[in-house]
C-alpha cells in the first residue's frame, strides 16, 4: 500500500505540474493549446538524452524546460496571430507532429543512435542509490517541512473564506457557499496530504527511491505553485487576465498583447518540460507511445473539473482525476461483471457523465469563477 500510495502520489503530482502550465496558458491567457503534450515529450526526451550522455541530472532537466519554452517560442510566432479554434487545431498538430518525428528518426542514445521506435531505456533517475541515515532523517525533515506548510496554506486558505464571510454583509450568500467549497476542499486535501506524508516517511526510512523522488518532485510543484500565485496576481498577471477577457483593452492600453501571449506560451511550456522529466523518471524507459494526445485532453478534463484561472482548483483537479482512476480500477472490477476492454470504455463513461454533470451545476469548475470562463464566451 505503501509503495502504490507513492506510485499515486508521484502521477498526480507530474500532471498537477503538467496542469499548471496549461492552465497558465489557458486559464489566465485565454489560449487554447490541445497540443500541450508536445513540451513534455520534449522536456523528458531532452533530459534523458543528455543524462546519457554524461550531463548532470539537474542540468539534464534544466535544458529541457529551456528546449520546452524554445518550442512555445517557435509555436507562438507561428500560431499567435491565430485564434479561438485555428490555434487550436494548428497546437494539436504541432504536439502530434513532435511524437511522430521522434518515433521515426534516430535519435543518439548515449555513443550510439537507435531508432526512436525502440524507445529510450537504462537512463539514471534521481537518489537512485541508497543515502546513509543522515541524509534520510533530513530528507524526511524536509517532507515534513513540506506537510506543515501544506496544512497552514490550506487552513489559512479556508480563514479568508471565513473572514470574507462575516466582513462583507452583502456578498453573505456567496460567500457561504465558497467557505463551504473551500472547507470540503481543504479536508480532502488535508486526509491526502497525511496519507502522502506517511507514505513517503515509511518510504524513505526504509528507503525507496521512487519515494526521494516523490520528495523532490512534491518540492518542485509547491515552488512552481508558490511562484506561479506570485506573478498571476502581480500587474503582469492582470494584463494576462485583461487579454483573456479581451485583448483589444490591453491593446489600447500600449501593451503589446503578442508578447505577453508568447511570455504565457512559453513559461507554461517550461513548466510542462520540467513535468516531462518527472514523467521519464518515473517510467524508466520512455516510448513515443507514452506521449499520446490522450494525455492533453486528461490534462484539459483537470483542469476544467477544479476550475479554470485557479492553481488550486488545477491542483484539485489533478488529484479528484486520479483518486477516480484509481478507485475505478480498484472498486468498478468487483462490482460490474465486465471485461477488461468493456470496463475501460464504462470507466470513460462515467467521467464523462460526471463532466456533463459538472457543466450543467457548476461550468466554471470546483474552484473557478463564472465570470472568468473562457471557452465558448
Amino acid at each position: 500500500m505503501v509503495e502504490y500510495l507513492i506510485f499515486l502520489a508521484i502521477s498526480t503530482a507530474i500532471f498537477a505540474l503538467f496542469a499548471l502550465g496549461l492552465n497558465l496558458q489557458w486559464g489566465f491567457t485565454g489560449l487554447i493549446n490541445f497540443g500541450h503534450i508536445a513540451f513534455m515529450t520534449l522536456g523528458a526526451y531532452t533530459t534523458v538524452l543528455l543524462s546519457l550522455k554524461g550531463v548532470p541530472l539537474l542540468i539534464s532537466a534544466l535544458a529541457g524546460a529551456i528546449v520546452a519554452a524554445l518550442l512555445g517560442l517557435l509555436i507562438g510566432f507561428a500560431t499567435l496571430r491565430l485564434r479561438e479554434d485555428y490555434l487550436a487545431i494548428v497546437t494539436i498538430g504541432t504536439g502530434e507532429l513532435i511524437r511522430l518525428v521522434v518515433n521515426n528518426q534516430d535519435l543518439p542514445v548515449g555513443d550510439t543512435w537507435i531508432s526512436g521506435a525502440f524507445g529510450v531505456q537504462s537512463y539514471r533517475i534521481p537518489l537512485s542509490t541508497e543515502p546513509n541515515l543522515f541524509v534520510r532523517f533530513v530528507m524526511i525533515g524536509l517532507l515534513t517541512l513540506l506537510a506543515a506548510v501544506t496544512f497552514w496554506a490550506l487552513w489559512r486558505w479556508i480563514s479568508i473564506s471565513q473572514i470574507s464571510r462575516t466582513t462583507d454583509l452583502g456578498q453573505n450568500k456567496i460567500s457561504k457557499q465558497e467557505f463551504a467549497s473551500r472547507l470540503g476542499v481543504g479536508i480532502f486535501l488535508a486526509v491526502l496530504a497525511a496519507a502522502i506524508y506517511i507514505s513517503g516517511v515509511i518510504g524513505l526510512y526504509n528507503y525507496n527511491p521512487k519515494a526521494s523522488l516523490m520528495l523532490v518532485l512534491l518540492l518542485i510543484v509547491a515552488f512552481v505553485f508558490w511562484r506561479l500565485e506570485i506573478l498571476v496576481r502581480s500587474p503582469w498577471g492582470r494584463i494576462l487576465k485583461a487579454i483573456r477577457e479581451d485583448e483589444e483593452i490591453p491593446k489600447a492600453l500600449g501593451k503589446n498583447v503578442f508578447w505577453y501571449k508568447l511570455q504565457s506560451l512559453m513559461l507554461g511550456g517550461a513548466i510542462a518540460g520540467i513535468a516531462g522529466a518527472f514523467f521519464a523518471w518515473q517510467l524508466s524507459a520512455i516510448y513515443p507511445d507514452n506521449f499520446q494526445p490522450q494525455l492533453t485532453f486528461d490534462t484539459w478534463i483537470m483542469v476544467i473539473l477544479g476550475g479554470s484561472g485557479n492553481n488550486v482548483g488545477t491542483i484539485l483537479g489533478a488529484v479528484i482525476f486520479f483518486a477516480y482512476d484509481a478507485l475505478t480500477r480498484e472498486v468498478l472490477p468487483r462490482i460490474v461483471p465486465l471485461d477488461e476492454a468493456r470496463l475501460g470504455a464504462f470507466r470513460i463513461m462515467v467521467i464523462g457523465l460526471i463532466l456533463m454533470v459538472l457543466m450543467i451545476w457548476r461550468p466554471q469548475g470546483i474552484l473557478g469563477k463564472k465570470e472568468e470562463l473562457t471557452l465558448g464566451k
